[in-house]
C-alpha cells in the first residue's frame, strides 16, 4: 500500500455545502438529491458546523419517508434551525493530511466524515465511505 499519500487525493472537491440560514428542508432534500449522509455548514466561505443525515433522523420520522418520495413532510423541521441540530465542535484536516492519518481520526471518533479545510476555508470532504473506496482500489 501507498504511503504518504495526501487526502487531497481521494477527497470530494464539489462539495455540497448548507449556508447557516438554510433550513432543514432544504438539508433533506440535499441529502436525498446528491445520495450523501454528511453537508458541511457554511456562513460565507468560512465553515462552522457539520450536518449529518442521522442528525435528522434524531429529530424527526425522516427515515419512514421512501427514499424515492419527493415529498416531505417538514413539520418537524419547521420547529428546528440547522445551527441547532448541527455538530459543532469540528475536526477538520489540511489537504496535506495523509490518508492513513485521516483513517486513523475516522477510526477512533464517532463520526464518519472530515471537513478538509485551508485554514477556515473548506475545499473538501473525506468520508468513510471514501476510505473504504481506496482501500478497494488498492488490491
Amino acid at each position: 500500500m501507498k504511503q504518504k499519500v495526501p487526502i487531497s487525493t481521494i477527497m470530494t472537491q464539489d462539495v455540497v455545502k448548507l449556508n447557516i440560514s438554510d433550513n432543514l428542508t432544504k438539508a433533506e432534500s440535499l441529502f436525498k438529491k446528491h445520495h450523501i449522509r454528511h453537508i458541511p455548514v457554511v456562513s460565507g466561505n468560512k465553515i462552522i458546523g457539520m450536518l449529518s443525515y442521522t442528525d435528522l433522523l434524531r429529530i424527526s420520522f425522516a427515515d419512514a419517508v421512501d427514499d424515492d418520495e419527493d415529498e416531505i413532510d417538514t413539520t418537524v423541521y419547521n420547529m428546528f434551525t440547522v445551527e441547532q441540530v448541527m455538530a459543532k465542535k469540528l475536526v477538520t484536516i489540511a489537504p496535506q493530511t495523509t490518508i492513513k492519518e485521516a483513517a486513523e481520526i475516522l477510526a477512533s471518533k464517532e463520526f464518519h466524515a472530515l471537513p478538509v479545510c485551508e485554514g477556515n476555508l473548506l475545499v473538501g470532504i473525506v468520508t468513510t465511505t471514501d476510505l473504504i473506496k481506496y482501500l478497494i482500489d488498492q488490491y
